[in-house]
């Protein structure tokens, strides 16, 4: 169930091919709201045999922006590359691991008119991403605190992740009349049962024992450990992905989810979550919550408040997902995020984060505003083949191995 972990770790270690640099740059220019000075943006550690990378924009519970990505991206090439270095660590500063992309930034870009910024940004940690995924060294994600949307992007496809009391997950694009992107629909799409399809679609928070419970992290231990996991790791000289799991082991902690868990419903999930189309999603629910299910009725509740058009594209994103490999569900993504971005089938994304996180009124105007009228042509163009103005996510799939 854990395969979007383990699946050819060893063998990645023992690829010979190095990072190669991406053939399109990432440039920015000063003026981007998207850009902060990026040495600031990403901390660095130096270890014996290894460097810890922190997220460092505390003031926005981490949220990654382009000078964010890019500097990963520069970092994690150098040191992959750097004999002496063993394995790698990420971490947030202060209370949050990452709250995901910096999606009021990409907002104020779209106002402005800089379409353009904003596809350098999803270009730049999509790409990232799959870098992370295909590490051919041990990756070790420290998740203690918030970690959302693109904060899990950059961290569920490594090697280990950390989660403790204090990790909060979930991906609630569908909120903001979007979709879960930055690898969701890989990772989502590999949870036990329909649990994937829940979460895209409702964007419910699931917590560090949850996500142990149901495979999205590796380890647990409690948030007063970290500290001596982070000083045991960097005595460690090794690039082997068993020593440092044996090192994680020490401070590991085996935990139940609470009674109240969605994991603890996981059938009548199964049940509702398993039909084809949203609509049959909603009639299952709609069943069960006249039995006085109480799960049920919040549920629905909570999809009343997503978009529409949001709902019908996540659910087949998903399902697309299960069939894919990492790289097939990054380069879908980007089509869709550039589609959701360009306001040509909508403008949900605007409105939705005008509603929750700018004006803050959380009376949302969807277009369309209703299930019956999303159109099966709307659904389509998110998954369309971009324009030869448009390019297609290159990923170098030659030089490194693609998750399966």
């Amino acid at each position: 169930m854990q395969s979007f972990k383990s699946t050819s770790i060893l063998r990645r270690f023992l690829q010979k091919s190095r990072l190669v640099s991406q053939s399109r740059s990432f440039c920015g220019v000063s003026s981007n709201v998207l850009i902060d000075e990026p040495e600031s943006t990403v901390l660095v550690e130096g270890k014996a045999s290894s460097r810890t990378a922190i997220l460092n924009r505390p003031h926005a519970l981490n949220a990654i922006n382009y000078s964010v990505a890019s500097r990963l991206m520069k970092l994690y090439k150098n040191w992959e590359d750097d004999p002496d270095i063993g394995f790698v660590v990420l971490k947030g500063n202060d209370r949050a691991f990452s709250a995901g992309g910096d999606i009021v930034s990409l907002y104020n870009l779209l106002k402005q008119g800089n379409f353009q910024d904003c596809k350098e940004f999803c270009w730049t940690i999509y790409s990232l991403i799959y870098v992370v995924g295909t590490y051919l060294k041990p990756h070790v994600a420290l998740l203690n605190g918030v970690t959302m949307g693109g904060g899990a992007g950059i961290s569920i496809p490594g090697t280990f992740r950390i989660a403790t009391e204090k990790t909060v997950f979930a991906t609630p694009e569908t909120l903001i009349g979007y979709h879960p992107d930055a690898g969701a629909s890989f990772y989502l799409s590999r949870l036990p049962g329909y649990l994937g399809e829940y979460l895209a679609l409702t964007g419910d928070k699931i917590s560090g024992a949850e996500m142990i419970s149901c495979g999205l992290a590796t380890h647990y231990s409690h948030s007063a450990k970290i500290p001596l996991i982070e000083e045991q790791l960097g005595t460690l000289i090794t690039d082997d992905p068993s020593v440092i799991e044996r090192s994680l082991e020490n401070w590991g902690e085996i935990v139940h989810p609470e009674p109240e868990s969605i994991l603890h419903r996981i059938e009548t999930l199964d049940k509702c979550f398993s039909h084809d189309t949203v609509e049959e999603i909603i009639d299952a629910l709609e069943s069960e919550a006249a039995k006085q299910d109480a799960w049920c009725v919040a549920t629905l509740r909570k999809l009343q408040e997503t978009s529409p058009l949001s709902l019908k594209v996540s659910l087949r994103s998903i399902r697309e997902g299960r069939h894919q490999t990492l790289d097939q569900c990054l380069r879908r993504e980007y089509r869709m995020s550039v589609q959701a971005l360009s306001g040509q089938i909508t403008s949900d994304f605007r409105e939705g984060v005008r509603a929750r996180l700018v004006d803050r009124d959380l009376a949302p105007k969807w277009d369309p505003p209703t299930l019956e009228k999303v159109t099966d042509d709307m659904v389509d163009q998110y998954f369309s083949r971009l324009t030869a103005f448009e390019p297609e996510l290159e990923l170098p799939t030659q030089q490194r191995e693609a998750f399966t």
